[in-house]
């Protein structure tokens, strides 16, 4: 296939730069502990400092993979197929879910809300940043809101967050990995202040798992 045919395939979104794929159990938010095949599709811009996955920021250094390779692997592995990045909204996500949805697969995505939303999704965990804040839309189809707590301003952000999504969003807090030592408290008093928000922690690498 010449590069013009596979830069139009992923245009449409039936090639997606594919950064890796992977069975575990889910370590965050609403659905940890659950098993799930995780779909990480490469490319952002949103550019977190702290990132852990820096490495999927480059598309160029994915490569673009058929969506109906990336199906018949997930689909042989779990029902929950979660579509995180990277920034998967940069791309049309509707093949890839319409995909995922023809084999009866249930859809989730991890997204920070930057592009607009495209795909049918069963579950939709949004993840905002503060150097490109989510498009208006997302906000009330959001199923739960996943704020990271890297300092004490971030407190502030998430309620400036909470005040956009749906009354039934479920709200977390996650400390960020490299500072949880120090914000671990914070995050504990600051819930038990205000016991609408829940904690979240990266339970898979306590558990030492992708």
């Amino acid at each position: 296939m010449v590069k013009d045919e596979v830069l139009i395939l992923v245009d449409k979104g039936e090639m997606l730069p594919l950064m890796e794929e992977f069975y575990t159990i889910q370590g965050e938010g609403f659905h940890k502990g659950t098993a799930a095949y995780f779909i990480r599709v490469g490319g952002c811009d949103v550019g977190c400092h702290w990132c852990d996955v820096k490495e999927s920021w480059n598309a160029e250094t994915h490569p673009p993979t058929e969506i109906v390779q990336i199906v018949e692997n997930a689909s042989k592995y779990s029902n929950t197929i979660v579509v995180t990045g990277g920034e998967p909204l940069m791309w049309n996500m509707d093949p890839l879910t319409d995909a995922l949805k023809a084999k009866q697969l249930h859809t989730h995505i991890e997204t920070s809300g930057a592009y607009p939303l495209t795909g049918k999704w069963d579950w939709i965990c949004l993840s905002p940043k503060k150097n490109k804040l989510p498009k208006t839309e997302i906000y009330k189809k959001a199923h739960e809101l996943k704020i990271i707590v890297y300092n004490r301003h971030d407190l502030i952000f998430a309620e400036e967050e909470a005040a956009k999504v749906g009354e039934d969003c479920i709200l977390y807090l996650q400390p960020e990995w490299s500072m949880r030592e120090k914000v671990i408290p914070l995050i504990v008093d600051y819930v038990m202040q205000n016991p609408k928000w829940k904690v979240s922690l990266q339970t898979h690498k306590y558990l030492n798992i992708p």
